[in-house]
């Protein structure tokens, strides 16, 4: 049973899934903080490119089914029309309430 986005801990991690569910590009921006950045299974990659590619142009969602205690870590099924369902994992650095940097990769 996935975990309600609104039942996220961290407020920051929480705007950020809740933006990227919605597909909603001006309050997912507004979840990140200035010159944030973000690695893809290890390498860096450009988040403006990566996150309309993977989540804005292809309807990607996600189904957090955990969390880490401190909030900051997901582990979720994360879907998009380019490849189809995969458990990720997700780690979020928080500064000032913004995202700062997040890492995904298949879990």
């Amino acid at each position: 049973m996935p975990i309600a986005v609104n039942k996220l801990t961290d407020p920051a991690v929480r705007a950020f899934v809740g933006a990227l569910n919605a597909h909603d590009r001006e309050s997912f921006q507004a979840a990140l903080a200035p010159g944030a950045t973000m690695s893809d299974d290890g390498s860096e990659r450009d988040i403006g490119d990566w996150t309309e590619r993977e989540i804005f142009s292809s309807n990607g969602h996600m189904d957090v089914e955990r969390q880490t205690a401190d909030g900051l870590g997901l582990v979720a099924r994360y879907r998009n029309d380019s490849w189809g369902e995969m458990r990720t994992a997700w780690r979020f650095t928080v500064q000032d309430g913004k995202i700062e940097r997040f890492e995904t990769g298949q879990a």
